[in-house]
């Protein structure tokens, strides 16, 4: 069994002295790119869907908010084993690209599921916990790919690179929806039919562009129990805790699009407009703060993130309305993300090894899933209870502070 070492500060932070003695500008490989190309068109798919669904939910099918936050937690929750899966599969087969082309397939075809399941909760449920199965396999082997494909030094970086050109396709994605249902007068059907259509390229594109990146000379023993003893090495042990107990104490994105909704009495026909907000900050920052966090340290970035999304959820929660309050909500949201995302991938690859590249990803990926499920679940009883500010007023003040013990507790050594 693999028991990965522990790491200088500078390696976990990814900035070594090498890395500084290097030119500041470096390629990013081109199945990075790739592996952006695919999840661009990936997420114009998926944010077709997830740009609607909300208000259909709520609104169309009368969901309340408790009824709501167990739909979503189901949905953020069902990737939890499946992604250890994926990246248990991925790893024993040595086929990285092979695991998370399967999932992506799986995704697309339950766009089409989501054509049978009509008006039934139990249907749509069903389908999003096959959807977010395919998403659970195919994460950890696609990150693992990205890790793989770049220089240690530059993992920030590159995740920024990827996690913007996914951010494209989630910032396109609610405009096609609201063109698909201007066309066709306002049949979902049609969104999700033109969504299993997009999905299907995307799968082209990983077939056609994406090379594996394992090699024999880099085998290692692969099995569950090799998985669960990465868990001793300490540094990654508690980025694995710290990345759960964060992601329990944070809001679903769907849940703070309600909130804006149900603030400002957002129009139903402007709100898939919502997450454009989100994705057009994020196009913005992915990459400068990865760079800053290949600089900097990828924990201080990534903590600070969550302090945005706090800011975030105490402006939805203020006394004062108008679009420029929303507007800066949206903004802080959408750092959030920039900051999190890809850093969290990049901080953890340098403790892993290439052999259980995918294997160790998906062990902090289920953490977060499983905390997120929880997470949307008690938010939305939270919301039933207290009713809406005192819920979103309660879930800030409890991020704030784990984010203070997360900056006190380090998962490593790291420069101030």
């Amino acid at each position: 069994m693999y028991i990965a070492t522990s790491r200088s500060s500078d390696a976990a932070s990814g900035v070594t002295a090498e890395a500084g003695r290097k030119p500041a500008l470096r390629r990013v490989s081109a199945n990075v790119v790739a592996l952006g190309m695919v999840s661009l068109v990936t997420d114009i798919s998926s944010e077709m869907v997830t740009a609607v669904l909300p208000l259909y939910l709520v609104l169309g099918l009368g969901l309340n908010p408790l009824q709501f936050g167990l739909l979503d937690g189901l949905y953020a929750g069902a990737t939890a084993v499946v992604r250890l899966l994926g990246g248990h599969v991925a790893d024993r087969w040595r086929r990285l690209k092979a695991v998370a082309g399967f999932g992506y397939g799986l995704s697309a075809v339950c766009k089409l599921g989501l054509l049978a399941a009509g008006s039934s909760v139990a249907a749509i449920g069903a389908v999003l916990a096959a959807d977010r199965t395919g998403k659970g396999l195919r994460t950890a082997p696609r990150d693992a790919l990205i890790s793989l494909s770049s220089d240690p030094a530059t993992l920030g970086r590159s995740f920024g690179v990827h996690r913007a050109m996914d951010t494209v396709g989630a910032f396109l994605g609610p405009l096609v929806a609201m063109a698909v249902l201007w066309l066709s007068l306002g049949n979902y059907q049609a969104v999700f039919f033109t969504s299993f259509c997009v999905a299907a390229i995307a799968v082209l594109l990983l077939v056609l562009f994406v090379r594996d990146r394992l090699s024999d000379s880099e085998r290692v023993r692969t099995s569950v129990r090799a998985a669960f003893g990465l868990l001793r090495d300490a540094p990654f042990r508690r980025i694995s805790i710290w990345a759960a107990l964060l992601g329990l104490v944070t809001i679903g994105d769907s849940f703070v699009y309600l909130v804006l909704q149900r603030r400002w009495s957002v129009e139903p026909q402007l709100f898939p407009l919502l997450p454009l907000g989100t994705a057009g900050v994020f196009l913005l920052l992915a990459v400068p703060l990865g760079r800053l966090a290949d600089r900097v340290g990828r924990w201080a970035v990534f903590l600070a993130g969550h302090v945005a999304l706090a800011a975030a959820l105490l402006i939805l929660a203020g006394p004062t309305g108008g679009i420029w309050i929303a507007v800066c909500a949206l903004a802080l949201h959408g750092a959030f993300y920039a900051a999190t995302d890809g850093v969290l991938m990049a901080a953890a690859g340098p403790l892993l090894p290439a052999g259980l590249r995918a294997t160790g990803m998906a062990v902090i990926q289920t953490g977060q899933a499983v905390a997120r499920m929880a997470s949307s679940v008690l938010f939305g009883l939270a919301w039933t209870v207290w009713d809406l500010r005192p819920a979103v007023f309660v879930a800030a003040g409890v991020l704030l502070v784990a984010v203070l013990a997360a900056a006190v507790v380090k998962p490593w050594a790291v420069r101030a």
